[in-house]
């Protein structure tokens, strides 16, 4: 029987009824968007008040700075304050050295990090777990426990105020915590890729180098934009291991700065501002990875 003989009562009683949308319902999911963008407007609002009277505070005076609020802009921006602080705060230098550990820290620990989550996410030996387990107690533990016994082994490696003498450790209080964020991540790959390229005869290093890394380029690229802040930010073992102002790094540098031109707010804020333009440059470079990435392994543990 075809359609057209149904009478057409019968065929609309047999097709299911189209969804209406409430009023109540369509009022609830605007009152929740509405909610939403007031939270992400304060919670901006909150995050860039302390960065705008940065701002401010580096082009003014110190005239302006004690006889106006700190929210009131410049009416004539005082540019010569980041001349002062280029001049008085080797900025140069101290970010160059910020610079070179960076560069050679990040990526090596990226490696050795991504190379041991292989390790224990794809390959099977004795005490594989408890050997996670430490890994993951290594990432509790606070820098600051170590400072003392970590100054006497840099100092009798007589590597005290050298760039590899602070690369080392933080190479090696940042493998636990990249490790394990790249071990959940590693875990959410499917094994088949495993299977596929066995049966095309890869080994071990062909299938990490050529099929896990080029699929985890999203986690390693979070990972690579939190360590390059965490690593260019660092003060405590930068301060006990750098005893040369020649070596100094951006934390250490600003805390001279500061301690040598106590109210000198304009310049100091200048200091500080153009220490953060190498973060900012890798973090535009890399951001489109970031947000994907930042909690890829926690998919799968």
């Amino acid at each position: 029987m075809s359609l057209s003989t149904v009478p057409p009562a019968v065929v609309d009683a047999a097709m299911p009824a189209p969804r209406r949308r409430t009023r109540f319902g369509t009022a609830r999911r605007d009152y929740i968007t509405i909610g939403l963008w007031l939270a992400l407007a304060i919670s901006v609002l909150i995050w860039s008040i302390p960065i705008i009277f940065m701002v401010f505070t580096s082009l003014k005076s110190e005239a302006d700075i004690f006889g106006t609020p700190a929210f009131v802009p410049p009416w004539s921006p005082e540019w010569g304050n980041y001349v002062e602080a280029l001049d008085r705060g080797n900025l140069l230098g101290a970010g160059a050295n910020s610079l070179i550990i960076a560069v050679f820290k990040v990526p090596i620990g990226l490696l050795i990090s991504a190379a041991a989550a292989f390790a224990l996410s794809r390959l099977r030996f004795k005490r594989q777990r408890l050997l996670m387990g430490v890994i993951a107690m290594g990432a509790m533990v606070p820098i600051q426990v170590a400072i003392a016994p970590l100054f006497q082994v840099i100092n009798g490696l007589d590597l005290l105020s050298t760039h590899v003498g602070v690369i080392l450790p933080y190479i090696a209080f940042g493998l636990p915590y990249q490790t394990f964020i790249l071990y959940g991540f590693f875990r959410s790959i499917p094994h088949e890729l495993d299977e596929s390229a066995r049966m095309d005869g890869a080994g071990n290093w062909r299938l990490f180098l050529q099929i896990i890394l080029p699929l985890s380029k999203p986690a390693l690229a979070a990972l690579f934009i939190l360590d390059f802040v965490a690593t260019w930010n660092e003060y405590s073992i930068a301060l006990a291991l750098l005893q040369s102002q020649d070596s100094w790094t951006i934390p250490l540098a600003i805390q001279g700065f500061q301690s040598q031109f106590t109210s000198a707010y304009g310049p100091l804020n200048a200091f500080t501002i153009m220490s953060v333009f190498p973060v900012l440059i890798v973090y535009l470079l890399f951001q489109r990875y970031f947000v994907e990435g930042a909690f890829a392994g926690a998919v799968k543990g």
